[in-house]
């Protein structure tokens, strides 16, 4: 069976204790890309599906030891990717709604009309396929638009994409600049994941919640003694990512004495503990992230010019999310198969106007903010996120922008569907409003809505 299953797209199991049924069914529904295994019951039916691939059930209701209901439900239980239609006698069609109920995709009443389930089993073959296309699909979308759980088809972000695959592999500093919340931290994990230091330690830092002296104790460690409540020797982030990576974020915010200390272990692997004479070696990569430009600090003689050079052989600039709309979607998508999964709750669909809403929101608060807003808006909707799940300041006049952005390679149609879109978004769904601030008349409104699928 093994060598056979190479050519076969599609396999049924045919369950049912009428050694006649099962053969009638295997002669009508086998063929070239078809495969018909049959059970005499249930029992026999669990046991097959272990072993084998089986792409559908059908199965006869009242059968000995385990009938179709208990099938049903054991299916459901163990593998219910597995679509299963229900056969049925005379006097037990309710039975057969009971069993929709439980979860089978449909049923025939016997004697079984072939014709009738050929377009039933055909109907769930072309359902799979959708489902393998739309899998496929999400697949692509993640290699061609997502690395390491950063989103973005924008060019900005593909060159972001790009940089991280050539620096990854080698030794060099990188200076990450981006606004809160843009995924500076994202970064410096996908370069380490996709360096050889990636089965040793990533730790991370942030450089400005720390005072200086918590700072240098905290990288460096420090001695039994060596100042106020240090009750016994501690090992520093150098030593604990000996091998690895550090990162360090806001570095922009560390003082100069500390920057000289910093300075050092970059150029010559090596430090002391606070307290302590013995010199201690490390062979770290260092990854710094910041929202400041440290060019402009060093001008400003706020940062040392020469740690500068040292962190920043290479450079990657994260755009703000208000500067890459067209990432937005994506971002959409993303978040919601995380929240699904988390949530344990189907993703709901999203009303046009409210990505409409999203593309042309400010986001001060960037990749992170918008998280949050779907995940609130995840929780409370049901099926569908639309506009009052979002808070006000998103589709509020005070918290968006008065334009919209249209590709120069859009179509003059395309371009008047994104226009009604963002005009019916900005005036909260209100036809009349939309109709006037556009000079159109309400039944033409209503006309290019139909048209271009708005309503």
């Amino acid at each position: 069976m093994g060598e056979k299953r190479k050519t076969i797209q599609f396999t049924v199991l045919v369950v049912d204790d009428e050694k006649n049924t099962r053969e009638g069914l295997r002669w009508a529904l086998e063929g070239p890309d078809v495969e018909v295994i049959t059970a005499a019951n249930g029992l026999e039916a669990l046991e097959l599906l272990r072993q084998y691939p089986v792409d559908l059930v059908i199965t006869d209701l009242r059968m000995p030891e385990l009938d179709g209901m208990e099938l049903l439900k054991r299916i459901r239980l163990e593998m219910p990717e597995i679509p299963v239609i229900i056969l049925t006698g005379h006097g037990s069609v309710e039975n057969a709604v009971e069993a929709m109920k439980d979860g089978a995709v449909d049923y025939l009443q016997k004697p079984v009309n072939i014709d009738e389930l050929m377009l039933r089993v055909e109907r769930v073959r072309r359902e799979q396929r959708v489902e393998r296309e739309n899998v496929e699909l999400r697949e692509r979308v993640q290699t061609l638009y997502a690395f390491e759980n950063i989103v973005g088809r924008s060019a900005a972000m593909q060159e972001v994409f790009e940089k991280i695959k050539m620096v990854a592999p080698t030794r060099a500093s990188v200076l990450i600049y981006g606004e809160s919340g843009t995924g500076k931290e994202l970064v410096a994990n996908a370069i380490h994941q996709n360096s050889p230091r990636r089965n040793k330690p990533f730790i991370k830092v942030n450089c400005g919640a720390l005072p200086l002296t918590l700072l240098e104790s905290e990288l460096f460690g420090h001695e039994k003694g060596a100042f106020t409540g240090a009750v016994a020797t501690r090992r520093g982030r150098f030593e604990l990512a000996n091998g690895g990576t550090l990162f360090l974020d806001e570095i922009s915010e560390t003082a100069p004495e500390f920057q000289v200390k910093l300075l050092r272990v970059l150029q010559e692997g090596e430090f002391e503990r606070v307290g302590g004479t013995q010199t201690i070696k490390v062979d770290v990569r260092i990854l710094a992230a910041t929202n400041k430009r440290l060019d402009q600090l060093v001008k400003e003689g706020k940062f040392r010019e020469d740690l500068y050079y040292r962190l920043k052989v290479v450079e990657i600039d994260l755009p703000p999310l208000r500067e890459r709309p067209e990432d937005i979607p994506l971002l959409i998508e993303h978040f919601l198969e995380e929240f699904s999964r988390y949530y344990g709750k189907p993703k709901p669909k999203v009303h046009p106007a409210v990505i409409t809403a999203l593309q042309n929101y400010h986001w001060p608060g960037n990749v992170r903010q918008l998280r949050n807003v779907l995940e609130g808006a995840f929780v409370m909707s049901s099926g569908e996120i639309t506009l009052k799940h979002l808070p006000p300041e998103i589709h509020s006049q005070e918290g968006r922008e008065n334009y919209i952005r249209v590709p120069v390679t859009a179509s003059m149609e395309e371009a008047e569907r994104l226009l009604i879109q963002a005009a019916l978004a900005f005036n909260r769904g209100n036809r009349a409003k939309t109709a006037r601030q556009l000079g159109l008349g309400r039944k033409t409104l209503y006309r290019k809505m139909a048209e271009y699928g708005l309503e």
